[in-house]
């Protein structure tokens, strides 16, 4: 199925930015500096940045954008806006396993979704300390994520 809109047919490679408000920076850190892995950047005493899975994200001092349960995702609800990112699913377990053990709440539990068909992916739903929603999909191979 072709889609609505026209784009090129190859992208360059490139970092995405998001920056969001978070309610305290401390607890922040700890969560995805400590249990998501990130690695942390630049900070001053109301913001600090992070490399998301190789994407920058800047956490300031605020508060976090307001979220409702309307994302229909399988026989789910989910909330919108969220943010998130696509890893290989070696990294995606590693990553739940993580969860997991850290007892983070899941908004959607780790589980598969499409089995078989295209597009087959993984997908976990969790929100940070501030109440901020993320989405982390998994994907045997990075080369079907678009896969229709």
């Amino acid at each position: 199925m072709q889609g609505v809109c026209t784009s090129p047919e190859k992208t360059m490679p490139s970092v995405f930015h998001l920056a969001f408000h978070v309610r305290d920076l401390d607890a922040a850190c700890r969560f995805y500096g400590g249990i998501l892995n990130c690695r942390e950047g630049r900070s001053t005493a109301t913001w600090v940045d992070f490399d998301f899975f190789g994407h920058q994200i800047s956490l300031h001092l605020g508060e976090p954008f307001a979220t409702t349960n309307t994302g229909h995702v399988g026989d789910h609800m989910v909330p919108m806006p969220h943010l998130g990112v696509v890893l290989e699913l070696p990294e995606w377990q590693a990553l739940a396993d993580r969860l997991q053990v850290a007892k983070v709440a899941f908004v959607m539990e780790p589980q598969v979704r499409f089995e078989g068909q295209p597009g087959e992916q993984w997908t976990m739903f969790f929100r940070d300390p501030a109440g901020n929603p993320i989405e982390v999909k998994g994907f045997r191979s990075l080369e079907a994520v678009y896969a229709s």
